[in-house]
């Protein structure tokens, strides 16, 4: 069965830098939709950046130029390097991993049907 599972988050102070990983294991990578999301408390699940296998990339505005989204196939990891990260930059990361095409876009939960366990950021000032 397919399975992912986040590391590297942590805590860091604003300006700081943190890289998440995402090691999938199960999922072909010939056809791939993945993603990252985040969701702090009291909010909803927001998709941050997500990659596909027809080389797009997409981003949410709060994170254009300070995340960068990208994939090692042989090492079967999604990576999230985020730098320049803020306070509101704070929450739980998910990975996520989806089949095919379909009428949701990447950076929408509704796309994705496997999921990781999350990674916490905590970002003070």
């Amino acid at each position: 069965q397919v399975h992912l599972e986040e590391s590297g988050g942590g805590s860091v102070q604003a300006g700081g830098s943190l890289r998440l990983s995402c090691v999938i294991s199960g999922y072909s990578y010939s056809d791939y939709c993945m993603g990252w999301f985040r969701q702090a408390p009291g909010t909803e699940r927001e998709g941050v950046a997500g990659i596909n296998s027809a080389g797009d990339i997409a981003y949410a505005d709060s994170v254009k130029g300070r995340f960068t989204i990208s994939i090692d196939n042989a090492k079967n990891t999604l990576y999230l390097q985020m730098n320049s990260l803020k306070p509101e930059d704070t929450a739980m990361y998910y990975c996520a991993a989806a089949y095919g095409a379909g009428p949701y876009g990447p950076l929408d939960w509704r796309k994705y049907e496997f999921w990781g366990q999350g990674t916490q950021v905590t970002v003070s000032q």
